[in-house]
């Protein structure tokens, strides 16, 4: 089996799907590995360590797409200006694409049509379900710490107030106020970077599992109205997608909340499909003048209406982030945590040295998104309107 490590090349993005650690482990497990020139270096990772690691270092990444019968990225692929072609392009027919694909973001649809039409075996690590035995290939959790402490670390240098209590000798100047949505692991990295700066925290989540968490580490909970029937999945995991009946009492629960927050951290995803919209424009008109949204969410659509994918911009003097690689700005953890886990996951995959896919398997289900020509991920359908 040959396996390609390209350059990811999404702007700002630093991390790689490969450390050489877990490139040995690939060697050693009879696979031959073909990294491009130069891509572990935004990690602090010389060719020459993947060279010591039995990595062959190529220089064009089209020989790497060409050849490998495995891809292994971290983001979704791109156009590549350099090429003046899009990474899919360079791909070809029964190619196996492991990465952050996000299907289910209209967005990405065009995209995974086209990879449909190319023949390419895409698997998308967003869809690695929350059982024990993925937990190792978990890689959005993973990426999920790393997105909370930065994007917290983001919102704090883009308002422009205290975070803690701070007496002064013109008095004492009140914490700024934070609002984390959706408490999962992102969420939860989020309020305990906020309260050890010193803010006033506050928290949501239709999971009372997710709030006890929150409540846990200090955040006071603001109720969605949401019933627990009707919010959480029959194993008790995930959170549902709500009709938009509950979505508009859930956005009436937060408003007072949301209007006098310094800091709003949106986090919360629905597991395969499009993110809720919780923040909407109205709001963002009605919010403190200064304030910050951190919508890390964005992969998947956003959970503000009017965030832009990839950029930061204000918005009714309201900054709004919607940095797309957040964990990329914590390239040499987030890449040692992201290696380990795409390794994990490829190890499970293959069987006799080769990528063998049982359907019936509940992470193989979870995470196909593209096969024989068609797309089959459930949630990816659903969001296209196909099924």
């Amino acid at each position: 089996m040959i396996i390609g490590i390209p350059k990811e090349i999404m702007h700002g993005e630093k991390r790689v799907s490969a450390i050489p650690e877990t490139v040995k482990k690939m060697v050693d497990g009879g696979a031959k590995v073909l990294f491009e020139e130069g891509a572990g270096v935004g990690s602090h990772y010389a060719d020459e360590a993947y060279k010591e690691a039995g990595a062959e270092i190529v220089a064009n990444v089209e020989d790497i797409y060409t050849q490998s019968d495995v891809i292994l990225k971290v983001k979704e692929p791109q156009f590549n200006a350099e090429k003046n072609k899009h990474e899919i392009d360079m791909m070809h027919k029964d190619q196996y694409l492991i990465t952050f694909i996000h299907p289910a973001s209209p967005p990405n649809h065009q995209m995974v049509k086209h990879m449909a039409e190319k023949g390419i075996i895409g698997l998308t690590l967003d869809g690695i379900p929350r059982i024990s035995r993925a937990q190792s290939m978990d890689a959005l959790s993973s990426m999920s710490s790393c997105a909370g402490y930065k994007g917290m670390i983001m919102a704090v240098n883009d308002i422009s107030k205290f975070m803690p209590f701070v007496t002064s000798a013109v008095g004492r100047m009140r914490p700024a106020t934070v609002l984390v949505i959706g408490t999962g692991v992102a969420g939860l990295r989020a309020i305990a970077t906020a309260k050890g700066l010193g803010a006033s925290v506050f928290s949501a989540d239709i999971r009372p599992e997710a709030n006890k968490n929150a409540e846990s580490l200090g955040a006071t909970i603001v109720e969605t109205g949401v019933p627990e029937e009707i919010a959480v999945s029959a194993d008790g995991k995930h959170a549902n997608k709500l009709p938009e009946k509950w979505l508009e009492i859930e956005r009436e629960n937060l408003k007072e909340t949301i209007l006098k927050a310094d800091i709003i951290f949106c986090s919360a995803l629905i597991l395969g499909k499009v993110a809720p919209i919780l923040v909407t424009e109205a709001m963002v008109k009605e919010m403190q003048s200064g304030s910050c949204i951190v919508d890390i969410s964005i992969d998947q659509g956003g959970n503000c209406d009017i965030t832009t994918p990839g950029e930061v911009e204000v918005k009714h003097d309201v900054t709004i982030q919607g940095i797309k690689n957040i964990p990329g700005m914590l390239s040499t953890s987030s890449t040692i945590m992201f290696s380990k886990n795409i390794y994990n996951l490829l190890e499970f995959l293959i069987k006799d040295g080769e990528i063998k896919l049982d359907e019936s398997d509940e992470i193989v289900s979870s995470i196909l998104v593209t096969k024989d020509g068609n797309i089959v991920h459930k949630g990816t359908l659903e969001a296209m309107g196909l099924n």
